[in-house]
């Protein structure tokens, strides 16, 4: 099984080079950055967590900067998103974004692609929550239409692109309706999210991986039913505290990568908790 990790990069904890150069040393798969533009403080969304909303949220480093750097001094480090709050984007601008970080990685990037809980922060981007959803999706065919090989426009409900040229490509060829680099959707269990999964992403991204015994099933299914390769679905349980036996049952499951969650420290605490991490690579 591959063992990635995530970590809330910020201002205060170790540097992207400093934690890429260690982990593909010591033999990880992969680093996952999570997003948040801004958190404003008048706010009235509760974190899912609970409780008062950690200092990290309000400091993360641009994850597409921030793993610019870390495949500058990697080669073999898989890069990733965890996640993109897709809907707050620019479709145009994001498609070169995540394009040119792929190119520039030699096809190591995976977009992570979530809708995030923040009503405050999607406002602040001119986002309707009702319609994050939908929105994100649009987005996404959009920047598909751009990364394809030839020219290719794209009318959506909520935006559009003349046919034109946009490179860098990204690395991967086309896989089913999927263009573009390894795409994970992250979301809670249920027929929307794997609806959208069987149509534009290469798997899911559960945060925790609670109840996949119950949920991959459906999944599966539905995968099946759309028409996609039953052997091509990756499930990536993302943010994990991870144990032997939660690892014994992921793997009993079939499933061959998980994040594993650092936590948002200095050099020295942040490498003690990889040091640990490393029994189960």
């Amino acid at each position: 099984m591959r063992i990635a990790v995530t970590i809330f990069l910020t201002d205060e904890t170790i540097t992207p080079t400093r934690l890429a150069r260690e982990l593909e040393g010591r033999g990880f798969a992969g680093l996952y950055l999570p997003e948040h533009t801004h958190i404003p403080v008048e706010r009235t969304t509760p974190w899912p967590a609970g409780g008062e909303l950690p200092r990290e949220y309000g400091r993360t480093l641009d994850p597409f900067v921030a793993l610019g750097q870390a495949a500058a001094v990697t080669e073999r480090l898989g890069l990733g998103t965890g996640i993109t709050l897709v809907a707050q984007h620019d479709p145009i601008d994001l498609a070169k974004q995540v394009a040119t970080l792929d190119h520039l990685s030699g096809g190591r990037f995976t977009l992570g692609v979530g809708f995030g809980w923040n009503v405050e922060e999607a406002a602040d981007h001119g986002v309707r929550w009702r319609t994050r959803r939908e929105l994100g999706r649009d987005r996404m065919a959009l920047m598909r239409a751009l990364w394809s090989e030839e020219p290719v426009a794209y009318e959506g409900e909520f935006g559009s692109v003349r046919a034109s040229h946009a490179h860098p490509k990204p690395v991967r060829k086309p896989r089913g309706p999927v263009v573009g680099p390894r795409t994970l959707l992250g979301g809670a269990a249920g027929p929307k999210l794997f609806a959208h999964i069987c149509e534009y992403a290469d798997g899911w991204l559960p945060i925790g991986g609670r109840g996949l015994s119950e949920s991959l099933p459906r999944l599966r299914t539905a995968w099946t039913e759309a028409g996609r390769d039953p052997e091509a679905l990756q499930v990536v349980p993302y943010a994990v505290h991870p144990t032997p036996g939660k690892l014994a049952h992921y793997a009993g499951l079939g499933i061959e990568e998980v994040v594993v969650q650092l936590p948002p420290a200095g050099e020295a605490e942040v490498l003690k908790a990889v040091d640990a991490y490393q029994e189960y690579l």
